[in-house]
């Protein structure tokens, strides 16, 4: 694995754990937030312009993340 791969995986990490636990204060403070975010996600898609196009993947994904801090939340 070359090091901009390794990097890229670390950021993504790293994102996802601050994205989490900055979204479990707020859902805390301001309870609704996750249900807004789930509503949110029929305007959500993949914007590659090619056969690696997926928006219900990137949907999915959403959702787990959203089913995630629901349960550890």
């Amino acid at each position: 694995m070359t090091d901009l791969n390794v990097q890229t995986r670390q950021r993504e990490i790293a994102t996802e754990h601050l994205l989490f636990k900055l979204i479990e204060y707020v859902e805390g403070k301001h309870p609704g937030l996750l249900d807004y975010l789930e509503d949110s996600l029929d305007h959500l898609g993949d914007p590659a312009p090619d056969t690696t196009k997926d928006d219900d993947g990137v949907r999915r994904i959403a959702r787990r993340m959203i089913t995630g801090v629901r349960r550890d939340g």
